[in-house]
């Protein structure tokens, strides 16, 4: 089985939606901590989920590079997706509405978008000239 999981980065932690490729079924979601060992715990109920996976992160550097880092060092492979194709699904959602709700939309932008951009690990360490 494909999954696509979507992750909706905040601060303090990270909601993942599992959503089936074809059916845009949600397998299952799961919110975990915004820190390394987070990171470890949405992957590992990934893997034991499928094998054959794609993540979809709204794309909020500032919040969501530590998970997209440690994805890609693991061989993961990610798709940025734009906040403003998320925009709309927020307008959408009621004020009382849970945040795990709107999390699938994550990955159903990307089966309705498959151009997104992959994502890849730019980060270079910076050059001291300390003498």
């Amino acid at each position: 089985m494909t999954l696509v999981i979507g992750v909706d980065p905040h601060k303090q932690t990270h909601t993942a939606a599992a959503v089936q490729t074809g059916s845009g079924e949600l397998v299952d979601e799961r919110t975990a901590a915004a820190r390394p060992a987070g990171y470890g715990e949405l992957l590992a109920w990934v893997q034991a989920a499928s094998t054959d996976r794609l993540w979809a992160l709204e794309d909020v550097r500032g919040v969501s590079r530590g998970l997209e880092r440690f994805l890609l060092k693991r061989g993961e492979r990610v798709v940025r997706v734009p906040p403003k194709l998320m925009a709309g699904a927020r307008r959408a959602r009621a004020p009382s509405a849970s945040l795990t709700r709107s999390t699938p939309s994550q990955s159903r932008a990307r089966l309705a978008h498959p151009e997104l951009p992959a994502a890849v690990d730019d980060h270079r360490p910076a050059i001291c000239n300390c003498s």
